[in-house]
């Protein structure tokens, strides 16, 4: 079966398919704050595709953006001592995204490029658009004119004629038609803006933003342009996939297939996917509400596999309500998971996992599990259905080593060795390479709790040595090496290794 999806822009189910290497565009995030999770279920959703794709064979190409520049970076200058202007306050938040994807198990993206480092590019584009009549010029800022692009308002269904008016009040003057959008902005960030979005008092002076040069006036690009020309840079004028956020559609996404669709000649994106919104309170999350829970609290309370577990239990086209409801089946899904994965590998490494034991229905629940659980990925990413396939396993693995603990000593009672390890496979293929969960291995666990107790009997037996008591250092020592540990006393302290 192949991957199927929901399209935005065809507005229905439809094959995927792509030749050769699939390039993935997500539209990133504007550093502004600390990441929440609401931005990081379409972090999660964007991975868990580029995750299976790879699975299935493919060679994913896989292009994030970060958008540096914005209003809403410039009105936090000054919040902090050290931000001093909007590139300070970006690389803080720059930082913290970066950090947060790690910490929620991300597979890297190709590159993470910034919109500061590609204004070349922005303007060859708005150059572009200006020589194919696209695009005008109109008292130093340039807009791409819409009633010249036959397909505006396809993705997101609308009329040229039923739009209301794009951007700032204060351009409504310089544009031929209200729903033109701004390309180039002449000069900074306007005061109005910058104080819209302030958290703070600025005083008398309102930080305006950093500002290059063009052919049109001393200036900023407008946001459409700038995932236009990143996307294109890195990944060529065809996409495969173009993800982002439901709230994307309009008009950021209309506008980037208007701009790039009338400069390359060339369809944009194949496959549009849109993720829905995360939804706290009754609300959508947003730093600007203050209904968000961000990222490092959420990875500090929950742990990596429960927010991602989270995550997979809403499809990625629907809303999803973030409750104490949906926490807490979050977590016993991954508990159940987790258990029967440690009770799978402690069985499957004991003596009693035999190779000529045989569970006929263990083996064809593995089979099983692994058809259900692609089933349901090539079913529009249905990750929900999924993660009930391993649960599924879970039950059948259980039962096993259930029936051969209760079994006891009683001849002929194994663990079906051949049969364990594939569901242990399955886990960690199905699980882990391609949901993102971190299991690990009871005998890990252990390792990095010995490690830790050998540590803490090293730092007493330093100090014993500086105390002078060397019988009661030595006794330590000679205790750790009748249970395995090797002790080397060096200049730089004492070091060891499990024997």
């Amino acid at each position: 079966m192949s991957l199927v999806v929901t399209d935005t822009l065809a507005d229905e189910r439809v094959e995927f398919t792509a030749d050769g290497d699939v390039t993935l565009y997500v539209c990133g995030l504007t550093v502004s704050d600390d990441p929440h999770l609401g931005h990081a279920r379409l972090w999660f959703h964007a991975d868990v595709l580029h995750r299976w794709l790879e699975h299935v064979g493919y060679d994913v190409r896989h292009v994030e953006n970060v958008t540096d520049v914005n209003e809403k970076i410039t009105a936090r200058v000054g919040e902090r001592d050290a931000w001093r202007d909007e590139r300070d306050v970006a690389e803080t938040f720059t930082a913290t995204t970066f950090d947060a994807m790690r910490g929620l198990n991300l597979k890297r993206a190709e590159v993470y490029p910034r919109v500061t480092e590609h204004v070349p590019e922005i303007v060859d584009l708005v150059e572009t658009l200006i020589e194919k009549g696209y695009a005008y010029e109109s008292n130093g800022s340039v807009y791409f004119d819409v009633t010249r692009f036959d397909d505006y308002g396809a993705l997101s269904n609308q009329e040229i004629d039923a739009l209301e008016a794009q951007g700032e009040p204060d351009e409504r003057s310089e544009k031929r038609n209200p729903a033109d959008f701004a390309l180039w902005k002449a000069d900074g960030v306007s005061e109005t803006a910058a104080r819209e979005h302030a958290k703070h008092d600025h005083g008398e002076t309102t930080p305006t933003g950093e500002t290059w040069d063009s052919p049109w006036s001393e200036g900023r690009p407008g946001w459409h342009v700038e995932c236009s020309a990143m996307s294109t840079t890195h990944l060529g004028d065809t996409l495969d996939i173009h993800m982002g956020g439901r709230d994307l559609v309009f008009p950021h996404h209309e506008n980037e297939i208007a701009q790039s669709e009338a400069a390359t000649g060339e369809t944009f994106a194949r496959h549009w996917l849109h993720v829905g919104l995360l939804a706290m309170d009754g609300e959508k999350m947003s730093s600007s509400i203050g209904n968000f829970w961000t990222v490092p609290d959420a990875l500090e309370e929950l742990g990596v596999n429960v927010v991602r577990t989270f995550y997979a239990g809403a499809a990625y086209r629907s809303e999803q309500a973030l409750t104490e409801e949906t926490i807490a089946e979050a977590e016993e899904r991954w508990e159940r998971l987790s258990r029967t994965y440690d009770r799978a590998v402690d069985a499957l490494d004991s003596v009693d996992a035999r190779a000529k034991a045989e569970d006929d229905d263990l083996r064809e629940a593995v089979e099983t599990a692994r058809d259900d659980f692609a089933a349901a990925m090539n079913d529009d990413l249905n990750l929900r259905e999924a993660t009930a396939a391993l649960l599924d396993l879970t039950d059948a693995v259980n039962r096993h080593v259930d029936a051969v603990e209760d079994a006891g000593d009683d001849a002929g009672s194994a663990y079906d060795y051949r049969a364990l390890r594939e569901a242990v496979d399955a886990f960690e293929a199905l699980g882990g390479d391609v949901l993102g969960l971190q299991f690990e291995s009871p005998t890990d666990g252990d390792v990095d709790l010995a490690g830790e107790l050998v540590e803490l009997v090293l730092d007493v037996r330093e100090a014993e040595r500086e105390a002078g008591n060397y019988e009661r250092a030595d006794d330590l020592r000679d205790a750790l090496h009748e249970v395995g540990v090797e002790i080397e006393d060096g200049p730089d302290g004492a070091t060891y290794r499990f024997e």
